[in-house]
């Protein structure tokens, strides 16, 4: 586990980019109330930034073709994309994120 950042940098339901250990891995930080999801910061159809989207009751939507990610899963909720993108474990310890990005939960 990686310290990203500390909690209250995070606006609920505002996607944030980070990016994190030795391999600049681009991550997607999205507070949902007292929960951080950590998602691979990468459409897995047009390979653009998820940060960049909005976040809607459904996920985060990309904001080049509109698939929707689901927050927990990282599975697409609709086209164009069909594969999912990848869905990182979370920490929150003394009121900072960590992140690990070695092994996806996904």
């Amino acid at each position: 586990m990686i310290r990203v950042c500390p909690v209250a940098d995070l606006d609920d339901r505002k996607p944030v980019a980070v990016e994190v250990g030795d391999e600049h891995t681009p991550v997607l930080l999205v507070r949902d109330g007292d929960t951080v999801h950590a998602l691979r910061d990468l459409c897995t159809h047009a390979e653009v930034s998820l940060s960049e989207g909005e976040v809607t009751r459904k996920g985060v939507e990309c904001w080049l073709h509109g698939s929707c990610f689901d927050l927990r899963t990282g599975r697409p909720s609709s086209p164009p994309a069909t594969e999912p993108v990848d869905v990182f474990a979370v920490e929150l310890r003394g009121g900072d994120v960590y992140v690990d990005v070695t092994a996806p939960t996904n």
